[in-house]
């Protein structure tokens, strides 16, 4: 199935919402935060992501009132309806690196029609950047964006995406070793947005996890990664969805390796 067409009221509105909730955990950056934890030791919320996402909802909800909106904070959905148009909500995405007074997190927002990206934006705040897509293509600031062509996985850069729990990290390293013994090096950015962002962007050759994502974290980064012509499938090589296990995300010109690599985290090869 390919995307559905991109819609320009949606991407116009998903721009100006992730800009507006970027704009919110800016303002508290690098300050005295108030660090809850919900279920581990290092799972954190803060009240700018609470806040930033009221921000984003409060935006969509001016143009499109009565959207479900799916999202990783307070009681917001959390899965993706079948049917029908609905958002998908990270307000900090990073927190981690948020808290840490790292630049790596940002604000991403999605517009789905039947479970499928039809527009995204992603800010970064920090970082001075603005992912989006919609009709007019996928862009980075105002510079369109386009996957890399390498087709060598010895020279390619891929990055192992999302976390393993604490009793999982046997499969952690099992994805660092497939990736550096198939790929030239290994990056970490503690923001999945933001690298799949960078796959999009050519700065990254591929991202990979065998763990099933949160559509917060993910499906405004594979929009992107798609319409700047990468490839997004899930372990089994079939093309990747909101409810799917794994995430493979390449340029295109290394995915059978990368997906090589993704499958060696749990001997699927």
């Amino acid at each position: 199935m390919s995307d559905v067409e991109p819609d320009s009221s949606r991407a116009a509105v998903a721009v100006r919402a992730a800009d507006r909730g970027g704009a919110v955990a800016a303002d508290s950056f690098r300050t005295e935060l108030a660090v809850e934890r919900k279920d581990g030791k290092t799972d954190f919320v803060t009240q700018a992501d609470r806040d930033a996402q009221e921000t984003v909802i409060e935006t969509i909800r001016e143009a499109f009132p009565t959207e479900p909106i799916v999202g990783e904070e307070a009681d917001a959905l959390k899965a993706v309806p079948e049917t029908g148009p609905a958002w998908i909500v990270d307000p900090i995405d990073g927190t981690n690196n948020y808290v840490d007074g790292s630049r790596a997190f940002g604000t991403a927002v999605a517009a789905v029609v039947d479970g499928e990206p039809v527009a995204a934006a992603f800010d970064c705040p920090a970082l001075s950047d603005v992912y989006r897509v919609g009709p007019d293509g996928a862009y980075r600031n105002d510079e369109p964006l386009s996957v890399s062509n390498c087709t060598d996985p010895e020279t390619a850069t891929v990055c192992p995406t999302l976390w393993w729990d604490r009793d999982q990290r046997d499969q952690y390293a099992a994805a660092t070793r497939a990736v550096v013994q198939r790929f030239d090096d290994m990056r970490r950015y503690g923001c999945a947005q933001l690298e799949l962002a960078m796959v999009a962007s050519g700065a990254l050759e591929g991202t990979m996890t065998n763990l099933r994502a949160n559509p917060w974290d993910t499906v405004a980064g594979v929009r992107l990664i798609r319409e700047a012509g990468g490839v997004v499938t899930d372990l089994e090589g079939e093309r990747w969805r909101h409810d799917s296990t794994g995430l493979v995300a390449s340029n295109g010109g290394i995915h059978d390796e990368l997906l090589a690599a993704a499958r060696e985290i749990e001997d699927r090869n």
